[in-house]
């Protein structure tokens, strides 16, 4: 009995398009449906010729997938947090959680030091102008024990496997050749300091419990415009991996990934420079991209190169100006774009704000930044960015496989879930509605999509 049974197991895993009914989610640009459950679909056999078609091949695989989330910034941390104890626990576990209501987010970044959308800057060593510690004595994480590590405490309570990113947007200004949270480099002088600078907040954090998996060196090495921000090239990026942020984490024990870039798809170069140095890729699991600015296949180009490293997209916003409600573009041109360029993940920024996308900082903090879900006091609204997100992050859990899906008319992909399950979203960024259909080993659905609508269908 128990081989006959484990029999069947393989054989449902290797066969999941021999469902009978495709269950579909969707959101529609005139927001009459928000990734709202449809009526099944039936699988059937039927002449596809001439039809709009997306053909899925389950055993075609590709990357593994980390997860899909958002930007814990700061600012978001801080509107949470001063939510009743009520609310902000039903809104992490709509979040966070996986029951029917739970969109199962699976990655957060969060900001070392503040970011932008912090209501303040500071770093994690503040000392007054013209002092040194170059044995981080006056170190402290109090800044995030205010707000992020109290609502991260409450997300770990529900989803405690979650995956953690840290990212800096400035070094401490004692750091820096301008000694401005404001642009300026790192001096070399400090190499080794700030390497330790990144050991102590993650062990800083381990102490409270939370485990960081990955850091990016530098929040977009070529900004000097945001406050706070900092210039890292790639030269110096390399030196700075290789001769000390390496060593550092391998003489301590650290298995935090190291992830180099965290910049726009416009510069490849960059981290494929860094990569061919085989003395700091020794010490880098893979590059991060945002994509305000070059095409997102660049970072196939980066893959291409090095196949053995792994890629990440680490940030971009997805925000409604026109009034519509179109999941379509960015599902299409974030999410499906990173995934079928080699991502592990995908996070958007940020997660939460207020209406008037507050808080930021001046001079350099972005004022156009809408959070996925808007915060006023304990009213939440949910805008695009949450959408974008919840057609990947609800259906496909960390440890899926992108599998092969074609892509001729519509933007699509796919994967295979841990549970044997095939995901497939959809998004109709056509001017009209686009009937199609889906075939997987010798049988198919039929669906319609609306325009500038998104749909997730499992089975």
């Amino acid at each position: 009995m128990k081989k006959h049974l484990l029999l069947l197991i393989f054989v449902s895993s290797l066969t999941p398009c021999l469902a009978q009914t495709a269950e579909m989610w969707l959101t529609t640009n005139d927001r009459s449906s928000l990734l709202k459950k449809q009526s099944a679909s039936k699988f059937g056999s039927s002449d596809t010729t001439g039809k709009v078609l997306i053909k899925v091949f389950p055993d075609v695989k590709f990357q593994e997938i980390d997860g899909f989330g958002l930007a814990l910034t700061g600012g978001s941390a801080q509107h949470i947090n001063r939510m009743s104890a009520a609310e902000r626990k039903k809104l992490l576990n709509e979040l966070f959680g996986s029951a029917a209501n739970g969109v199962s987010i699976s990655y957060l970044r969060l900001s070392i030091g503040a970011s932008d959308l912090n209501d303040h800057t500071f770093s994690y060593d503040d000392i007054p102008a013209g002092q040194t510690d170059t044995e981080l004595k006056r170190f402290t994480l109090q800044e995030d024990e205010k707000d992020i590590i109290p609502v991260l405490k409450e997300i770990l309570a529900i989803n405690p496997t979650i995956k953690i990113m840290g990212s800096p947007w400035s070094a401490p200004v004692w750091m820096k050749t301008n000694s401005n949270i404001q642009g300026g480099m790192l001096k070399k002088a400090y190499y080794p300091v700030y390497a330790q600078y990144f050991v102590r907040y993650i062990q800083g954090m381990q102490k409270h419990g939370i485990v960081i998996d990955a850091v990016t060196v530098q929040n977009e090495p070529f900004n000097d415009g945001n406050t706070p921000s900092m210039q890292f090239f790639a030269k110096d990026e390399a030196a700075f991996i290789r001769d000390h942020l390496g060593p550092a984490f391998k003489k301590v024990g650290i298995k935090t990934k190291i992830i180099l870039y965290d910049h726009n798809c416009d510069a490849p170069e960059y981290p494929i420079s860094i990569l061919n140095d085989n003395e700091a890729a020794k010490y880098i699991d893979g590059s991060g991209f945002h994509l305000y600015a070059g095409q997102i296949t660049a970072m196939s180009k980066v893959y291409n190169a090095f196949p053995d490293k792994k890629l990440y997209f680490t940030e971009m916003m997805a925000v409604s100006r026109d009034g519509n409600f179109n999941t379509a573009n960015p599902v299409a041109r974030i999410v499906i774009g990173a995934m079928r360029n080699w991502s592990r993940n995908v996070i958007l920024w940020n997660l939460a704000a207020d209406k008037f996308n507050k808080p930021h900082t001046d001079n350099g903090g972005c004022t156009m930044c809408q959070g996925a879900v808007t915060i006023d006091g304990d009213k939440v609204e949910h805008n695009l960015a949450y959408y974008t997100i919840a057609h990947a992050s609800k259906f496909v859990p960390t440890g899926s496989v992108r599998v092969e899906s074609t892509d001729f008319t519509l933007p699509n992909v796919a994967f295979l879930t841990p549970g044997g399950k095939i995901v497939l979203i959809v998004a109709n960024n056509n001017q009209d509605v686009t009937n199609f259909t889906v075939y997987c080993k010798g049988k198919t659905i039929s669906s319609t999509l609306p325009a500038g609508s998104t749909a997730t269908y499992v089975w």
